[in-house]
């Protein structure tokens, strides 16, 4: 296996069915120097325990996945959700904490998408506003990043109700660019005419929390979802994105988030091998 390159980070979306400790070993056994993990393999873990192994590996924290869910009107459901994106703050800061120097206290979120029965896109938008401004407080105290995930046009019924750079950073506005930023996902927004300006335009405003790449191949998996690809393997020229992101000063991890059945299904030595390699051919020739 060839030696990773020293930014690169494997979220554990690209092996699913790992626990806590298995992801840790296998990115470790990679070479690789950072990982992010999902909020289900760490509730599993227990989040002292999680924290127990990330401090153990010397592996930097690069983000948490994730947040969000929060476009439903007020009742038990939001306040439900609001109450578990604060303990997912909580988790991040302790996480991120535990991590080796160069971790980022980053919480991903994904908004979701109208609620049922609602064809109320711009209200859906607004309740997004109005949850980050009440995220904002605790998020500013535990030292933590929102991250606002734009999702591609496609998912904006049922996962994320932003579909674009401009509509996250237009909410992220309203607060210090350390509390609420953007996560910038190659797959999500590729497809975006203007994508070069928007990217620049987070980095003059100081919000991009983090840099995620992956590939986009035709024809999409039956599950829209899971059609996600190593970089190099589909037909995203990662080349102006990722030149872009550099060209704004953001220097952290980037990561590779792989959400693929049958990716899934492979062994996760080998998942991380080929991530390797995708990450070489298409990414790293494009930074600094």
């Amino acid at each position: 296996m060839s030696v990773p390159h020293p930014r690169l980070s494997i979220n554990q979306a690209t092996i699913k069915y790992t626990t806590v400790a298995e992801a840790v070993r296998v990115v470790q056994d990679a070479g690789i120097g950072a990982i992010g993990l999902w909020r289900e393999q760490v509730q599993e873990a227990g989040l002292d325990e999680s924290a127990r192994i990330i401090a153990d590996s010397g592996l930097r924290y690069s983000t948490h996945c994730r947040g969000g869910w929060f476009t439903v009107e007020e009742g038990p459901a939001r306040r439900t959700a609001i109450d578990d994106n604060r303990r997912a703050i909580e988790e991040t800061a302790t996480l991120a904490a535990a991590g080796a120097e160069g971790s980022r206290a980053v919480l991903v979120l994904v908004v979701g998408g109208l609620p049922e029965g609602s064809r109320d896109l711009v209200g859906a938008r607004e309740r997004v506003r109005d949850a980050v401004a009440e995220l904002a407080p605790d998020a500013r105290a535990a030292g933590v990043t929102l991250a606002l995930e734009p999702l591609h046009p496609m998912y904006a019924s049922d996962r994320s109700v932003l579909s674009t750079l401009p509509q996250a950073l237009d909410i992220a506005a309203d607060f210090d660019p350390s509390v609420v930023g953007v996560t910038v996902d190659t797959f999500h927004i590729w497809w975006d005419p203007d994508v070069l300006a928007h990217i620049e335009r987070a980095g003059r405003e100081g919000r991009i929390a983090t840099y995620q790449v992956c590939d986009w191949k035709t024809p999409l998996e039956a599950d829209n979802l899971l059609s996600r690809h190593y970089p190099g393997d589909g037909m995203i020229d990662f080349g102006p994105m990722t030149r872009a992101v550099e060209a704004t000063g953001y220097d952290g991890d980037i990561e590779v988030e792989l959400l693929n059945q049958s990716i899934w299904d492979t062994a996760p030595a080998e998942a991380v091998r080929r991530t390797i390699a995708g990450f070489d051919s298409a990414v790293a020739p494009h930074l600094v």
